[in-house]
């Protein structure tokens, strides 16, 4: 799960630096990913998962779930509904996602080492 939770967060990290290399493109429409948790949660109803694409038969990750999808934001009048200030703050919350899925593997690690002797 946290490898999955690192990823996502990577994968949203990627949609919110195109979002802001195309602030100024005219009719680009922002893109964001939808949270973590509803992913998971969606993943939980479909049984066992495939861990990459083609195991178990299918052709997505335990990631599949995660698409990026268009923001509904209000459009400038060129048609662009990137927001910089969005933007900005959602790379916020990300890197923060981040941090927590790497202290999670950070915290696993020491216990796993605990438990064989080999502390730090």
């Amino acid at each position: 799960m946290t490898q999955g939770f690192a990823r996502h967060a990577g994968a949203r990290q990627a949609e919110i630096a195109r979002n802001m290399a195309h602030a100024d493109t005219p009719g680009f429409k922002a893109r964001d990913m939808p949270p973590f948790a509803e992913v998971y949660g969606a993943a939980q109803g479909q049984g066992m998962l495939a861990t990459r694409p083609g195991h178990l038969g299918s052709a997505k990750g335990p990631e599949g779930a995660a698409v990026a999808r268009v923001d509904g934001s209000a459009a400038s009048p060129d048609g662009n509904t990137v927001s910089i200030e969005r933007e900005m703050v959602r790379a916020a919350e990300v890197r923060q996602d981040h941090a927590m899925a790497l202290s999670i593997y950070q915290s696993v690690s020491n216990i796993l080492r605990g438990s064989l002797g080999k502390a730090r």
